[in-house]
């Protein structure tokens, strides 16, 4: 029987590790043939909703590319149907909400999530992977409320969230009910993924960058630090990540978390003089996968030198500083990881 591998979870919980651990954002699909095959005859509905296939793509680039975990294959809006909110995934495009929210009344409207009844798909893939194909952890996420109230206000992807901020500014009363409901689905949410099998999970606050400081103060930090804090209970390793957001840093360490997602505008040494003490992942810039790999090598060198100084021993995940995006080749992944196991553990056990 193959060992699990846990090199993941104990860098998460900052105990020694014979090499720096990795996986990728967006790892799963996106820039692989055997995925892109699939694509053309199945939406990313129509994978998510069957459990083998979905099972498939999501321990594909564990095989193909040697990395420490999976991240299991669904969109960041996977939960909301269950709160009746009308969403699809349009090619090209993103999660396009048809039914945005408002009003007061429209987020009093708003439902419960209910796993095995509303995304009980999510969970058999989870129960597939953990219980038949897996020997490294498999990662759950959820979008932060921030985040998936971006999209609900917006009706879709935005790059101002200028309907967002000012429906936050204008509507209190109806933004704290919003971001109360979907604390309770975030929590709701991962508790079954965990239930199910996942072995940590990832709090995506992607475009949570968008507010400034005291803004985040107000109107989020407090409702990111209650959904940590019950989590806690599960005992699993808690990450969260977001897309230009270097300005939050020292609000996220606050957070009850065990691992700080960086992305490839703060380097781990300015983490570290930001206070940053505790385990960090990140944080290579998607872009340089398409250099030249002297480049690569040199990029990635760094981040890993960085990350074996971090902490006590050493604590860092290897991550992107967000995803894959399709014209990468996988090859290039693949080569990656090997180096980041190799080279770090040339480092951490000289």
């Amino acid at each position: 029987m193959t060992t699990f591998n846990d090199t993941l979870l104990r860098a998460a919980r900052g105990e020694k590790i014979s090499h720096t651990p990795v996986w990728y954002m967006r790892q799963a699909g996106r820039s692989q043939p055997e995925y892109r095959k699939i694509k053309e005859t199945h939406s990313l509905e129509q994978i998510t909703h069957d459990p083998e296939l979905c099972a498939y793509v999501t321990e594909l680039p564990v095989a193909q590319y040697d990395v420490d975990a999976a991240i299991l294959y669904k969109d960041i809006v996977t939960p909301l149907p269950g709160m009746g909110i009308d969403v699809k995934i349009k090619s090209g495009v993103g999660p396009v909400i048809s039914n945005p929210i408002r009003s007061v009344q429209d987020v009093v409207n708003l439902g419960e999530l209910s796993p095995e009844d509303d995304i009980p798909y999510v969970l058999e893939t989870i129960k597939i992977l953990t219980e038949e194909k897996l020997n490294v952890p498999l990662i759950g996420f959820a979008g932060a409320p921030f985040t998936l109230a971006s999209y609900m206000i917006e009706g879709g992807p935005s790059k101002g969230y200028h309907l967002t901020k000012s429906f936050m500014k204008n509507e209190p009363e109806a933004w704290y009910l919003l971001m109360d409901k979907l604390e309770h689905m975030t929590i709701t949410y991962i508790r079954a993924q965990v239930a199910a099998g996942a072995k940590a999970f990832q709090i995506f606050d992607s475009w949570v960058g968008a507010l400034s400081v005291e803004d985040y103060r107000i109107f989020v930090k407090p409702t990111m630090t209650r959904i940590f804090a019950v989590l806690r209970e599960l005992n699993v390793p808690m990450i969260t990540f977001g897309v230009g957001a270097g300005h939050l840093m020292e609000d996220w360490n606050e957070l009850p978390i065990d691992v700080l997602g960086l992305d490839w505008r703060s380097t781990i040494k300015e983490a570290e003089a930001r206070g940053i003490e505790r385990p960090v992942q990140g944080n290579l810039d998607p872009s340089l996968l398409l250099a030249d790999w002297p480049i690569i090598e040199r990029a990635a060198k760094k981040i890993i030198e960085q990350g074996v100084e971090h902490g006590e021993n050493g604590s860092h995940i290897f991550n992107l500083g967000h995803g894959v995006f399709p014209s990468v080749n996988p090859d290039t992944l693949k080569r990656l990881t090997a180096f980041i196991h190799e080279y770090s553990a040339q480092l951490r056990n000289a």
